[in-house]
């Protein structure tokens, strides 16, 4: 995620300061992490969900600490710390830490080879396919000649939508009763969609009974939403709203 403007709040807030808190102890594993950034959210996530020991770092993203650009020349976060040596990309990184810490926390990938690979195609959509779309539907200005905030919101419903046809059908969860690496590396892009609230007049999302054609589609998505927004390791992972808007503002 690219730096935001310098005047970023500095520290997460909320219950996620409280985790920041529980984590600021030495650890072998340690997260290299901005409280503001989705994709570190999808790391910090897994973390959590598995109880995995950890020490939290926060990154000042313009005074970025001279130990994570030796472990990653980039300074992007998320970077993991693990046995001194340097992981990042984040779902490279929820991967590594479902295989690297077997008997920590509830099982977040299928043993099924076949529903594995479900599982890693569906997580390549929401990184190559809902993400694109999220972020010009965010970035569109009103002065663009080639397309209308319409279409743009449209293309990102439209991947909300394929998204959640692929879910298991009674959920809550992507893949049924359980939370797993693809609802992790989903939620911290769904639980900004307020974002649109404040800056382009609305995510589009309908309400319950408004979905029209898509009423059971949306129905789902409602569930899978609600699902992910009350799990301990979402809420304990996100920061107060005020916030986040200087950054999504610019």
């Amino acid at each position: 995620m690219p730096p935001p403007d310098a005047d970023l709040y500095p520290t997460a807030t909320g219950l996620a300061k409280a985790t920041v808190d529980k984590h600021s102890s030495k650890e072998s594993l340690v997260l290299y992490a901005g409280w503001f950034c989705p994709f570190v959210q999808r790391t910090w996530t897994v973390l959590e969900e598995k109880g995995i020991p950890y020490q939290y770092v926060e990154v000042n993203p313009y005074h970025k600490p001279e130990s994570l650009m030796k472990l990653n020349p980039r300074g992007l976060v998320p970077t993991l710390q693990y046995d001194n040596k340097p992981l990042y990309e984040s779902t490279v990184v929820a991967e590594f830490l479902e295989d690297a810490y077997p008997d920590h926390g509830s099982k977040l990938l299928p043993s099924d080879p076949y529903q594995r690979a479900i599982s890693r195609i569906w997580t390549d959509f929401v990184s190559t396919r809902v993400i694109p779309s999220f972020q010009r539907f965010l970035q569109f200005q009103s002065d663009d000649q080639d397309r209308s905030i319409k279409q743009v919101r449209d293309e990102f419903l439209n991947t909300l939508k394929e998204f959640t046809k692929a879910m298991d059908k009674d959920g809550p969860y992507f893949e049924g009763k359980n939370p797993a690496l693809v609802d992790f590396n989903m939620a911290p892009f769904a639980l900004r969609l307020w974002v649109f609230d404040h800056f382009k007049g609305g995510a589009g999302v309908p309400s319950e009974g408004e979905g029209g054609d898509d009423e059971e589609t949306w129905s789902r998505w409602r569930k899978w939403l609600s699902a992910m927004e009350n799990r301990k390791s979402i809420q304990e992972t996100t920061s107060e709203r005020e916030h986040y808007l200087p950054i999504y503002q610019r």
